[in-house]
């Protein structure tokens, strides 16, 4: 993501690649359970590692032949990042980093427990259960296709499509525990995943433009605190939401994630201004005085130098 980041400095162009890089994020979480459930049942438990190695190794040599290799003179040559420390302590980042892990909450608490749900109250059978998340595929794409529309449209309501995504979340997570049968669990998952693709679209490409604006043009340290964020939830997902859900219940569970996600939409109010901010004086000298501001564009300086 940060070398999407770098690759296309501007803003309109930026949104589209990193729509299209959150898209096929989407996919590949949303049709694993499909994927290795149908591999394991018919071909055993290897095949689905076996094809993954497989298809990383392709991408990871993709990666080796078609990027631009890095210049040992075009590398001294590159600024140097803000620190993360520096960057975790940024107010707005602070609050782009929250509305990313409150965001993915509901998807993460929900992928361990909708499962039983299912079963104990809907008598859903396997195939159902694997199938539930893959027709959220489908929205979560027309998500990021309708944000990055509006985005080059309307740039300075980049916040508004976050709120706008957070609080879609909160009321499908609510809409969870009425669902009575398999075809209806499906719209409110969808929705969640729509309001997901609206708020990751809408707020990477912010991670990178207050880099651009308040720190150094080096995209590597503000992704990080973004998968951080990411990180976060899942990694509470499977003990948090278990614990939840065996002393509070399942309906709670959805209750308390969709209240969340609705309280903290308001909070995006605080980037309202953010597409008004100049590059600050420290950043306007790196710039003057480096030249390129993406490593992208500083190997190919180097290259015509040479």
């Amino acid at each position: 993501i940060a070398l999407i980041a770098d690759r296309y400095a501007e803003e309109p162009a930026r949104s589209r690649a990193l729509g299209t890089a959150l898209a096929c994020i989407s996919f590949g979480s949303l049709a694993a359970p499909p994927f290795g459930g149908v591999l394991y049942e018919f071909a055993g438990k290897r095949v689905p590692f076996l094809v993954l190695a497989c298809v990383c190794l392709l991408d990871g040599l993709l990666l080796l032949a078609l990027a631009p290799p890095c210049a040992t003179g075009a590398r001294a040559n590159m600024p140097v990042g803000t620190p993360i420390h520096r960057l975790m302590v940024d107010p707005y980042i602070a609050v782009v980093a929250g509305a990313l892990a409150t965001c993915n909450i509901p998807l993460a608490f929900l992928e361990p427990t909708i499962a039983n749900w299912m079963k104990e109250s809907m008598g859903a059978s396997e195939w159902e259960v694997g199938l539930t998340w893959l027709p959220a595929f489908f929205p979560h794409v027309l998500g990021v296709y309708v944000t990055v529309r509006l985005a080059a449209a309307y740039p300075h309501l980049q916040w508004f499509y976050g709120a706008l995504g957070m609080a879609i979340i909160g009321a499908s997570s609510c809409l969870v525990p009425a669902c009575r049968n398999f075809g209806q669990v499906i719209i409110p998952l969808c929705g969640i995943c729509f309001g997901i693709a609206l708020v990751d679209t809408a707020l990477l490409p912010t991670l990178a433009f207050l880099v651009d604006v308040r720190h150094v043009s080096v995209y590597g340290s503000v992704y990080a605190i973004a998968d951080i964020s990411y990180c976060v939830a899942y990694a509470l997902g499977p003990i948090v939401a278990g614990q939840i859900v065996h002393t509070m219940g399942f309906a709670q569970l959805n209750l308390g994630m969709g209240l969340a996600n609705v309280l903290y939409a308001p909070v995006l109010l605080f980037l309202k201004n953010v597409c008004q901010m100049k590059p600050s004086h420290s950043e306007r000298n790196i710039l003057l005085e480096e030249g390129p501001k993406g490593l992208y564009d500083t190997i190919k300086m180097e290259e015509c130098k040479g």
